[in-house]
């Protein structure tokens, strides 16, 4: 695990513009809050949307819930006040918008240290096919990013193709995006859902994320977060099922044998060790959310 990982099953946008949503996210049972300046912020809202995330930073009252603030662009006209304005604010993570190669994360982070900040964790978003090609240089370029964001919506867009059930025409790019993570410890968060009218569809895109490897899913509305959060939470079975894995195999070695059979399948080293990873992370989302009650 990284120095920055944490849970997040549940990746909220809040639009920076709206004071209200900005307040209710202090009471929403999600793991971590990105309070977005970028993309969808109209033009002429932006600089009140900065004063409004500002603002917000300064007040706090967001418990533990990851709170990280989404800047635009570096090469748009809002992007250097945007950090300028957030950093040494007590944000969690500098969100930056899209990501293409190793020179936008170094110009990302001296963005950063130009306002003073050195210390704040920074996460990265992969929106284009370029990000995706480029998600092992992306993901290996500095130890001070904590997260990969996948932008699902706007990579459909530019393949020119089209979302369905299945996800059929991103699995590729999302099983690559989660191996460039993975391979450098990097957390990755799974992309928006943005048909909130299909909650079955919704559920079952958390389910393949999941399935994929993703840490949790982004998300653009409240009522979709108990689905994100089910879908990302150990079961009880598989927190059980984690620990007779380390009990059976801790008792096959001191045995001198180096694999076990639990429950019919084999179990080796390496099964020991997500076993461990995922009772950690199972005790950790306990603890958040009783920390956030």
């Amino acid at each position: 695990m990284n120095n920055y990982y944490r849970p997040r099953r549940s990746m909220l946008y809040v639009p920076g513009c709206n004071p209200h949503y900005l307040e209710k996210a202090r009471s929403l049972q999600v793991d971590s809050i990105i309070l977005d300046l970028g993309a969808p912020i109209l033009l002429s809202a932006k600089e009140s949307s900065r004063d409004n995330v500002v603002n917000a930073l300064k007040q706090g009252g967001y418990g533990n819930r990851e709170v990280v603030v989404r800047v635009n662009d570096l090469d748009s006209d809002w992007g250097y006040d945007d950090i300028n304005a957030v950093a040494n604010l007590g944000a969690d993570a500098i969100l930056l918008s899209n990501i293409e190669n190793d020179t936008d994360v170094f110009a990302g982070i001296k963005a950063l240290e130009q306002a003073g900040d050195h210390t704040t964790p920074i996460m990265v978003m992969i929106e284009s096919p370029l990000a995706v090609l480029h998600a092992e240089e992306i993901a290996k370029s500095s130890d001070r990013i904590a997260c990969m964001v996948m932008a699902t919506s706007d990579l459909i867009s530019d393949l020119h193709a089209r979302p369905t059930l299945e996800r059929t025409a991103i699995r590729t790019s999302l099983s690559w995006v989660v191996l460039a993570a993975r391979a450098y410890g990097r957390a990755v968060i799974d992309g928006i859902h943005s048909d909130l009218k299909d909650m079955q569809a919704f559920e079952y895109a958390c389910r393949i994320g999941r399935d994929m490897g993703f840490d949790g899913k982004s998300l653009v509305h409240p009522f979709q977060l108990p689905y994100a959060n089910d879908a990302y939470t150990p079961k009880p079975a598989e927190v059980e099922n984690a620990k007779e894995i380390i009990e059976a195999l801790t008792a096959a070695n001191a045995a001198g044998r180096g694999t076990v059979l639990v429950n019919g399948k084999l179990v080796e080293h390496h099964h020991v060790t997500a076993a461990k990873r995922f009772l950690e992370l199972s005790q950790m989302i306990t603890d958040l959310e009783l920390d956030n009650e």
